[in-house]
Parts: structure tokens; C-alpha cells; sequence
């Protein structure tokens, strides 16, 4: 991290309609102008700064000054030095002229004046500064702290002239690109959410957060993305200050609520007026320190900032924490205890004051976390029961929470456990169907299937018997047996109100939904998932398994491949906020992966290397292989075609350290490929595909041969390739197989008429990489036939796709943009020379002698104009506009 310690000098970044608006109101002759209003932190006087540089770019005359509590104290205390020298104050009506007198000169000059905290200023400071506004000699540029009272200062600078700009924290969405330009590289989702959660947007508290966590060594960059290490950030010392400074102002009769708050989180506004007086309630809202919520009849009080209860409740002594835990269980439980949460809440505190709960309640409580995909909480809480309250259903509930976590292991222990305790056949069934959903996520899928195998051989009720043929079939799915699993599936209930264990039911239309996506079948996979996403939803409450967000990540999958990438990276992004949110791991590597993906085929590697870099992030954490080899193939194959070769090739190494088996069969090697033709070794990049694409096909993954033939085409294959890929189209839906087989058709025959068409269709679809491609090779056939004004139309359209595809270089946009005069093989064997290649390692790349090979590379230099290879790059590079992979 290279941002310095002070955050005036951190970049200014999420903050472009403020600056918008200013520009905007400085150019106005009557604007006398600009006040920004906003919390303690948010950020105002680094606007404010931003602000006063941009007036001094334009020709402006600068000063500053800050109001400070002392200095209100004094006349002009805060603005004494702004006074020339020489200026008799006795008389203030003489003295205030010659003030606008001697700041402007004979040079007319203009002033803009930065004054921070308008709220502290004196009375005569605020007179003297709006005389010098009318008299246009200056313009005001001021902070003012909201949550203070506003006093004459205020409303003496501000009117219908002067700019108001209400500064509020960062949201999820801006912080992002905040972090990234303050970090020099992206920021994973999930730290994304835990940094605004911690911070609440507050820049002031966000830098001092990022500053404990980067010392503390629990906030690091994987090379690809900034992570935290831990869930929760580190603050430093001067966080603690600051907000112990801000809390200084509550009194002692506002304390026992503060602490209350802290201890216990959010409370009814009855229990906190138990506590404490309403004044002194009142007296913190005004302050900002606090929340009054309403919902519905229920009136509840809360924190107004995170940080607040993480710093007060340090400062809570141990016993004074265990009777405000247990007076607060008391008054719920003397109220009734009639909310839902409730149970959750009364559980949590008692553990907390005293290490021991009632197991019903606990129970009680686990099962409502649980509901809440609160998978931590639900661990804890179950890990809290006494010994022998451990049934089989409570071990049930608690091995499904270990295998969301990720913790595999533990959670077979757990289920193995309960199979061995159960009573009868529900129960065994029971563990059998939870343990086969955790073995097949942790990548024992052949025992997963044993599992289901023996349970089939000695049960026979058919219930038990569908149920497990369900399982059977979302095992086969996620480990890439599409066209297996199928059938098994076929007889899934199309009512889930009718499943017999509502479940199995949603992990088997999970995978259907991937399993006739994979098979071609996008379209149906679109309507299955939209009615199972519904009725998720609908049964919400016995739906506990997966978060019902995880059918819509299943839908971004089949629009991609139906050719509707912009409905797939809507389905996408809006599925990845939602699991972030609640924290739902597993589901949320996949949601990051497929959107990724679907970048990927849109042609903006930058962005899908980002998310592919944030499923590999939570792969690893939560220990799922197989999204782990698909996502760093990913990143192998963006950073290759991004020029990132040295990045390709880290993530293309430990990809290899896992073995190849699951979804999406083939397309783990994207990366393998792409690391190949980045060294100029194309026709290995060729072979390389061909043979993920024969996996591909051999289990049943239409669509992910489709893709990986479409790349083999790209790289030059397309005459080996056209013909299968008109027979795949021929099986999927919509329009992308068909714009696939084209493409790879026009690419064969070289003809600039179908590949101008074929760009037309993969940029309907959204496909811009492959549509700049189109079109470059288009541009390409059209010179070689002398054609050069079309040429020129089709090297524009070319252009304008590419610039879409944030920086990709490929060897079709290469070499189709640069070498129209150069045979294949010469095109070929440039690519390889001008990645480094020597005329020895072509040869026995392309199984050519290396005479030939010189004789080829002696040609390409006559043709183009060089000598050397380095001139072969550079020529290579300027006909690319710049972007070529070297």
C-alpha cells in the first residue's frame, strides 16, 4: 500500500458529482460560494482542499483559515491573519472596506477563502467574510459539521448564491473504486462489505481501519486483490481516540444506554428507556450517536456507527457486561418475549453473561440463525449444548452450518456421528442425504456416491428412494456427468410444496438448472430456475439449503450461454451482492466465478480477472477445489490477455495442483491456453483446447466445448473446428452457438462479408472481443483484396469494439490489424518471434526445420518492412494501437 499516513493526501475518488457541482457553481457569475455539510470524518475537508485547488487552477488567489471553539472566543480570531497589515479596527465599517480594498488591488484580484468549521466561527469573522462575498472579492469555500447546532455564522454565509453540498458516507458502491485507487489494486467483495459495515462509510474511520489492519499484517494483497485476513479490520490507537472523543459528549446519565447498546446491539426504545432518560435519549440522537428506528408498532434504539459499540464495549467492565446481559434477558423475557428474534437474542446473551444457556432455547435459537444463513452463529450456539443435548436432528442442523462454512471434516465427524445414533430410517436418511451434500463439496464425490449406493441397497420406502435418487443426481451434475444426472432429476417435483424434503428439493433444481444449461438447454434451464427461485422463496421458511440468491447465480450461467450477457451480468452481480451480504460462502464462489465468466465472454478481462480473483479468494478459504482450478484458470487466462504473463503463469501453476473433475468440464485449461499463446506457442495453445474440448464433449458439456472450439478458432483453427460447432448449435439454444458456428465459418473461409456479419451478431449478443475479432479479420481480407476503403470501415468497427474490451490483446486482433499481407504460417511464426521465441523452439513447436523457420521470419521482414525482431515487435505493437502481447 503505497497511501500516506495523513488522509488529506489519499486520493480523492468516489466524489465526482460533488466535484460535477462545483465546477458547475464556480463558473456561475453569481455564485458567491460553496458550503459542504456533513458528519465528523465523512470527508468535508478533503473536498473542501479539492475544491480550493481546482479554484486555484483558475487563476484564483488562495487562502485558508479554520474556526476553532477557542478562537469563536475572539473577534476575528479566526480570520485575523486574512487582515492586511496597517488596517485600524476601531472602526469596523472603515476597516471592513479597506479589508476588500487591499485583498483585491489594483490587480482586481479574486479571491477564494477555505474556511473550515463555518459552525465555529465568531459573529464578526462571519460578517467580515460575507462583506467580502458581496463585494465580490472573495468566494467561500466552508466546512460545517453536521450534528452541531447552526448558528449565525452559518446562516449569515449561506443563501440562495452559495452552493449547499451534503457530504454522506461512502456506500458499498463507491468504496470500491475509493479503496482501489487509495490501494493500487482491487478490493474483494466480501472485505468491500466488512470495511463499509466496520466503517460505515466514514472515511476518517475507514483510513485509520486500514492502517490497523495493513500493521496488524490482517489485511493483504494475494497478488491479484486486497483481502481481509480476518473478518474483522483493526483499528489503531488514533481510532480509538477519535471515537472515545465523540462519545465524551453523551454525559453520565446517557452512558448506561450507550453501554447497553453496545452489549446487547439493537434494543426496544422501552428497554433503553429503562436505562436511561428520555432527555438524555434525545440528547444522543441530536448528537448523532444513536438511531430511533421505527417498524411497524415496534420502536427500536441502535448505534448510529459500528465502531462505537466495538470501542464502548472494551470499556465495559466483565461483571458490569454480565448483569447488563442478563437485566436485558430478563426484560425481554418479562415482555413476553414475542418477537421471533427473540429466542436468538435471549440465547446469545445468556452465553454470553454466563457460558450456559437453556438448551431448548438454544436450540431455539440456532434454528433461527440458521433461518438467517447465520452459519457462525448457528456453531456457536450449537457448540454451547450441554453434553447429551447433542440429538440427531440438533447434529444434523449443526454438521449442515460446519459444511456452509467449509469446514468438510468437521462436518462429516459431525453427520457420520448422527447416522451411527439415529433411531430409524428418517433419521438415517436424514444424515445420509446431509453428509452425501457435504462429501461432493468437499470433493469426494465417488464417496458421496457410495454413500447413496449403500443407502439405495438397504432402503426401500420410495420416498427414501426418490429423495436419494435426487441426491445421486446433483452429485453427477456438480461433477460434471450433465447428461447423467438428467434423468435422475427428471422426476424432480415441479411443486416444491409437494418435495418430500424441501432441501434435496432445492439442491436438485439447483443442479437441473446447471445440468440443462451444460447440455445446451438454456432456455429450459431459464424457466426451471425462475419457477424454483419463486418457490424458494415462497417456502422460505423450511428452505434452509442453499440461500435461495444461489438459483439466480444459476441463471446468469444460462443467459450467458443463451447469448444474454446483459441479463447474465445483471442476474450475476445482483446474486453476488446478495450472498456477500448475508455471508453466504459456498454459493458465493460460484456467483463470483460465473460472473467473472461472463465478463470473460463479453470481452472485459480486467473485470473478470477481479472477480475470478475473488472466487479463488473464497475457494481457498473455504476449501472447494473445484471452483478453485476453474477460478485461477480464469485469472491465468485474463492476466494472459492482458499481457500479465508472469501473473498467468503463477495462476496457470497452481491451478495444475489440483486434478480436473467437475462442472464445467474443459474450461479449467482457459487459462493453460491463453498462458501458451502469450509465449507465442499457438499451435500448442490449439492442441491444448482441443483436448479440454474432447473432455467437454465426452461428459456432456455442449456448451463448454462450444467455448473452448470458439478459442481454437480464434487462435487459428477455425477451419478444424467450423463443422462441430455448427453441430453444437444445432443442440443449444438461442442465439450464441449459432453467432459461435458463424464466426468460426467466416473465420475458415476468410470471407469479409460473413465476418462482418458474424461481428454484427456476437456484438448484438454482447460479445465485443469476439466481434472486434470479427471485424479486424474482416478488415484483414478485405485489404488483401485491394479493397481498401471497406477495409478501413471494417479496421474502424474493429477499433471501436476493442475499445470496449479494456486493453485485451489476442493474436486475431494482432495479426488481423497488422499482417494482412502475411500468409498463416507467417503470421503464426511472427506471433511466436515477437513474444521472444527462437527460430530453435518455433521449429520444434510447429514441427518445422528451423531453415524453414528463418526462411518464413525473412519473408515476414520483407513484408513488413524490418530487420530485426525487435523492429518485428514494435511494428507489430503500432499497427495494434499499442496493445500487443510481448
Amino acid at each position: 500500500m503505497t497511501a500516506k499516513n495523513e488522509a488529506s493526501h489519499w486520493p480523492l475518488a468516489g466524489r465526482e458529482r460533488e466535484l460535477r457541482a462545483f465546477d458547475r457553481a464556480w463558473e456561475t457569475p453569481r455564485c458567491r460560494g460553496v458550503v459542504v455539510h456533513g458528519a465528523a470524518g465523512v470527508g468535508k475537508s478533503r473536498l473542501a482542499e479539492e475544491f480550493l485547488a481546482r479554484a486555484a487552477g483558475r487563476k484564483w488567489r488562495t487562502a485558508r483559515a479554520s474556526a476553532t471553539a477557542p478562537a469563536s472566543a475572539v473577534p476575528l480570531g479566526a480570520v485575523a491573519h486574512l487582515i492586511p497589515d496597517g488596517v485600524d479596527l476601531d472602526n469596523p465599517v472603515r476597516a471592513f472596506s479597506e479589508v476588500a480594498t487591499a485583498l483585491a488591488g489594483p490587480e482586481k484580484s479574486r479571491w477564494a477563502i477555505w474556511v473550515d468549521d463555518v459552525h465555529l466561527l465568531d459573529a464578526t469573522s462571519a460578517v467580515l467574510l460575507r462583506q467580502l462575498m458581496d463585494a465580490r472579492v472573495i468566494r467561500l469555500i466552508g466546512t460545517v459539521r453536521t450534528g452541531e447546532a447552526v448558528g449565525s455564522a452559518v446562516q449569515a454565509l449561506s443563501d440562495d448564491a452559495t452552493l449547499r453540498v451534503d457530504l454522506g458516507p461512502f456506500g458499498i458502491e463507491e468504496l470500491g473504486p475509493v479503496l482501489r485507487s487509495i490501494l493500487g489494486g482491487p478490493v474483494g467483495q466480501r472485505t468491500l462489505h466488512e470495511l463499509q459495515r466496520a466503517s460505515g462509510g466514514n472515511m476518517l474511520y475507514l483510513r485509520e481501519l486500514i492502517r490497523g489492519a495493513l500493521d496488524a499484517g490482517t489485511f493483504a494483497n494475494d497478488g491479484e486483490i486486497w483481502e481481509l485476513v480476518e473478518d474483522r479490520p483493526t483499528g489503531t490507537p488514533r481510532l480509538a481516540e477519535l471515537i472515545r472523543s465523540r462519545l465524551e459528549v453523551s454525559g453520565d446519565d446517557a452512558r448506561p444506554a450507550l453501554e447497553l447498546l453496545a452489549v446487547c446491539g439493537p434494543v426496544s426504545l422501552t428497554d433503553a428507556e429503562a436505562v436511561a432518560p428520555p432527555a438524555a435519549l434525545e440528547r444522543l440522537e441530536r448528537s448523532g450517536l444513536i438511531r430511533v428506528l421505527s417498524d411497524g408498532q415496534r420502536v427500536s434504539v441502535q448505534l448510529a456507527h459500528p465502531l462505537y459499540g466495538e470501542l464502548l464495549g472494551t470499556d465495559v467492565p466483565v461483571l458490569r457486561r454480565r448483569n447488563i446481559l442478563l437485566q436485558q434477558t430478563e426484560r425481554v423475557r418479562t415482555s413476553g418475549a414475542r418477537r421471533r428474534d427473540d429466542a436468538l437474542h435471549m440465547a446469545t446473551w445468556q452465553l454470553a453473561a454466563t457460558g450456559t444457556a437453556d438448551p431448548g432455547l438454544i436450540v431455539r435459537a440456532a434454528a433461527l440463525a440458521r433461518h438467517a444463513h447465520q452459519y457462525e452463529q448457528v456453531v456457536r450456539l450449537l457448540e454451547a449444548l450441554p453434553d447429551g443435548a447433542d440429538t440427531v436432528p440438533v447434529s444434523l442442523l449443526l454438521g449442515e452450518a460446519l459444511f456452509e462454512l467449509g469446514r468438510w471434516q468437521r462436518a462429516e465427524a459431525v453427520l457420520a456421528d448422527a447416522a451411527g445414533r439415529a433411531d430409524h430410517d428418517q433419521e438415517r436418511l436424514a444424515a445420509t442425504l446431509a453428509r452425501v451434500w457435504n462429501l461432493f463439496l468437499a470433493d469426494q464425490p465417488d464417496r458421496a456416491l457410495e454413500i447413496v449406493q449403500s443407502a439405495q441397497s438397504s432402503l426401500t420406502d420410495k420416498t427414501a428412494l426418490h429423495l436419494l435418487r435426487v441426491s445421486e443426481g446433483t452429485v453427477r451434475a456438480f461433477t460434471g456427468q450433465p447428461a447423467q444426472a438428467l434423468p435422475l432429476l427428471a422426476d424432480l417435483e415441479e411443486d416444491a410444496a409437494a418435495a418430500p424434503d424441501i432441501n434435496i428439493w432445492v439442491q436438485g433444481a439447483l443442479l437441473k438448472a446447471d445440468a440443462l444449461t451444460m447440455t445446451g438447454q438454456s432456455d429450459k434451464a431459464i424457466a426451471w430456475g425462475e419457477d424454483a427461485y419463486a418457490a424458494h422463496l415462497r417456502l422460505a421458511a423450511r428452505a434452509l439449503v442453499p440461500h435461495p440468491a444461489s438459483h439466480t447465480v444459476v441463471m446468469g450461467l444460462a443467459h450467458a450461454e443463451s447469448g444474454r450477457l446483459a441479463e447474465a451480468r445483471e442476474a450475476g452481480e445482483r446474486a453476488l451482492e446478495e450472498l456477500t451480504e448475508v455471508r453466504a460462502p459456498l454459493p458465493e464462489v460460484w456467483a463470483a466465478h460465473h460472473l467473472g465468466r461472463t465478463h470473460w465472454l463479453a470481452g472485459r478481462p480486467a473485470t473478470a480477472r477481479v472477480l475470478f480473483a475473488q472466487a479463488a479468494a473464497l475457494a481457498r478459504s473455504h476449501a472447494q477445489p473445484q471452483g478453485l482450478r476453474l477460478a485461477l484458470g480464469g485469472i491465468a487466462a485474463c492476466a494472459a490477455v492482458l499481457g500479465d504473463v508472469e501473473a498467468a503463469a503463477a495462476a496457470a501453476k497452481e491451478a495444475r495442483t489440483f486434478s480436473p473433475r467437475g462442472i464445467l468440464a474443459g474450461e479449467e485449461r482457459l487459462g493453460e491456453a491463453w498462458l501458451l499463446v502469450a509465449r507465442g506457442r499457438l499451435a500448442e495453445a490449439r492442441a491444448t483446447l482441443t483436448e479440454a474440448a474432447a473432455v467437454a464433449r465426452s461428459t456432456g458439456h455442449l456448451t463448454s466445448e462450444a467455448v473452448l472450439l470458439t478459442e481454437v478458432a480464434r487462435l487459428g483453427g477455425a477451419e478444424n473446428v467450423a463443422g462441430r460447432l455448427a453441430e453444437a448449435a444445432e443442440s443449444c439454444d438461442g442465439p450464441f452457438g449459432g453467432a459461435r458456428a458463424d464466426f468460426a465459418a467466416a473465420l475458415a473461409r476468410d470471407e469479409p462479408a460473413a465476418l462482418l456479419a458474424a461481428a454484427g451478431a456476437m456484438e448484438r449478443i454482447g460479445a465485443h472481443l469476439l466481434a472486434a475479432e470479427a471485424a479486424a479479420a474482416a478488415a484483414a481480407a478485405l485489404r488483401r483484396a485491394g479493397e481498401s476503403r471497406k477495409a478501413a470501415a471494417a479496421a474502424q468497427q474493429a477499433h471501436a469494439h476493442a475499445a470496449l474490451c479494456e486493453g485485451a490483446s489476442t493474436p486475431l486482433l494482432l495479426l488481423a490489424a497488422n499482417a494482412s499481407v502475411l500468409t498463416h504460417r507467417e503470421r503464426e511464426i511472427a506471433l511466436m518471434a515477437s513474444n521472444g521465441s527462437t527460430s530453435k523452439e518455433i521449429a520444434a513447436s510447429l514441427h518445422l526445420s528451423v531453415r524453414t523457420v528463418n526462411n518464413h521470419l525473412q519473408n515476414v521482414y520483407g513484408k513488413l518492412g524490418v530487420t530485426t525482431r525487435r523492429d518485428l515487435v514494435q511494428a507489430l505493437r503500432e499497427g495494434a494501437g499499442g496493445n500487443v502481447t510481448s
